[in-house]
């Protein structure tokens, strides 16, 4: 059986760790994790051993290996440190997206890695959906010919952006990256695995439009608990976080980011004292709300990405146009036209209906995580579909699209 180390015990952390428990192919041996219930939580749930608790990742790296492979789930900032001594000492590395706030970062857990011979699986879990699978299945049997166009729409959800992109971890550039980088490079690495290159040329639009002071409702309070207009705002934190309770899966996302305590009252408390429960308008927030990249590759075809706040949080919406059919898909069944017979196709994939956090994206969480640990035991690292070297790839285009998005021009990528 794989052992694993848990470096960061919150959703993504816990997400894994879960995982592991239900198959019963990989077993948690140790955790880091600052939160002092969090870290109990994990610890009590896999019967980790006192001296394998740690309130901090630089004890459990100032041992010996404890474990396989570690799973590097802290915040978006503090990657590069643990996944860099982890991978010297030996650890595979399961490093949540994005992989570090920077190229350099991003560069050198890929390099330490490499460097050191472990496995490095990002977790750009997108890949790993039946979904996809079955979508690039079709494409690889010519069913649509050779691809033309791609549109790509990423439906944040309105609650979602409010709860990680306005209130949340993810609402500042400086403390974890543009929205772009923490959200979508989901989105890119997607287009990108489906198109099988790297774009050439990238331009991007984007702002922070909505979620802004000058837009707070007459009357609004500093706090949607005390708020007298709270009851008509789609960002309600009441409305948001009440209705998680008795929803087993929205009590462990978003819920959990809250408050441990799911009762009416610890709920309220959570959203008088926490950042939860600010008026979304009057955030220290400034990561866009609205974006669009424009991605040009080097046979003269073209794809677009669209993320946007302002839409219910569904799966991705993707449309592919070929020279002899197109697919049009929305995360679980693909309508594939043929241009030959005008006949449509309709196939079900079977991925899961729900594309949020609570329920494993679809199908990807648990995919991945199993073909990562598949890879340890087999010696088999073709199972990850996502190593240091191709997801930094795909970084480096988002990188070149904000870019784009700051300066008001369109970048040219290096050469792969």
């Amino acid at each position: 059986m794989v052992t694993v180390a848990i470096i960061g015990a919150g959703l993504r952390g816990m997400s894994y760790a879960r995982r592991a428990l239900e198959t019963g192919l990989a077993r948690v041996v140790a955790v880091a994790e600052p939160d002092p219930e969090r870290r109990r939580n994990m610890a009590a749930a896999h019967d980790v051993p006192p001296e394998n608790v740690f309130a901090d990742w630089r004890e459990l790296l100032a041992r010996d290996r404890l474990a396989d492979a570690a799973v590097i789930s802290t915040q978006d900032n503090m990657h590069r440190e643990p996944a860099v001594r982890a991978a010297e000492l030996g650890y595979h590395l399961l490093l949540e997206k994005p992989m570090a706030q920077t190229e350099e970062e991003a560069a050198a857990i890929s390099e330490a890695a490499e460097r050191n011979g472990v496995l490095l699986a990002v977790c750009h879990v997108m890949r790993y959906t039946p979904y996809t699978i079955r979508l690039r299945e079709l494409m690889g049997e010519g069913r649509i010919g050779d691809v033309m166009n791609i549109q790509h729409l990423e439906q944040v959800g309105w609650w979602h952006q409010a709860h990680s992109f306005v209130r949340g971890n993810w609402r500042s550039q400086d403390e974890s990256g543009p929205m772009l980088m923490t959200k979508a490079c989901h989105d890119l690495d997607w287009i990108v695995h489906v198109k099988g290159a790297l774009p050439t040329r990238v331009s991007s639009f984007g702002n922070l439009v909505h979620f802004r002071p000058g837009n707070r409702p007459d009357g609004a309070a500093d706090r949607c608990v005390e708020c007298p207009v709270e009851s008509t705002c789609p960002y309600s934190a009441k409305r948001i976080y009440l209705d998680c309770l008795g929803d087993a899966e929205k009590e462990f996302w978003p819920l959990s980011a809250v408050t441990s305590d799911h009762t009416e009252r610890g709920v309220l408390a959570a959203l008088r004292e926490g950042p939860y429960g600010r008026c979304a308008y009057t955030c220290d927030n400034d990561v866009v709300d609205t974006q669009v990249v424009t991605m040009e590759f080097a046979d003269g075809t073209s794809a677009t990405c669209t993320v946007t706040a302002f839409a219910a949080l569904e799966h991705r919406k993707t449309r592919i146009f070929g020279t002899r059919g197109s697919i049009e898909g929305d995360g679980v069944v693909l309508r594939v036209h043929d241009f030959l017979t005008d006949e449509v196709t309709v196939i079900d994939t079977g991925a899961c209906e729900d594309p949020t956090a609570a329920t494993g994206h679809g199908g990807g969480d648990a995919a991945l995580f199993d073909a990562f640990v598949g890879a340890i035991a087999e010696d088999a690292p073709s199972l990850v579909l996502t190593d240091g070297a191709e997801s930094l790839a795909t970084h480096r285009v988002v990188w070149a699209a904000e870019r784009a998005r700051r300066t008001g021009t369109v970048v040219t990528l290096p050469p792969a």
